[in-house]
């Protein structure tokens, strides 16, 4: 089963929420059930965005899918490259 796509507002949200019932003495295995996450995700969404504002975890996202398209290109153009290097050369 696919689990739910977060925004990272979402996330920031719910890690606030986590903060809160642990300070009020829940264990992690409570407050992920709470949330209806995996103690996995819970622990994977602390170290990438514990101590983040919304607005960072947004940018962050942004930076990601742009980095994610332009890694696309340069990949794109490099097998473009190479395919016009070997037609050049006569290997085809």
């Amino acid at each position: 089963m696919k689990g739910k796509k977060h925004k990272p507002e979402q996330i920031i949200k719910k890690l606030r929420e986590a903060d809160a019932m642990l300070a009020a003495g829940k264990t992690i295995g409570q407050v992920a059930q709470t949330l209806e996450i995996s103690e996995q995700t819970f622990h994977r969404w602390r170290n990438q965005y514990g101590g983040m504002k919304a607005e960072e975890a947004k940018r962050l996202k942004e930076l990601e899918d742009e980095n994610k398209r332009l890694k696309k290109l340069v990949a794109d153009l490099t097998l473009d490259k190479d395919i016009l290097k070997e037609a050049l050369e006569g290997n085809y």
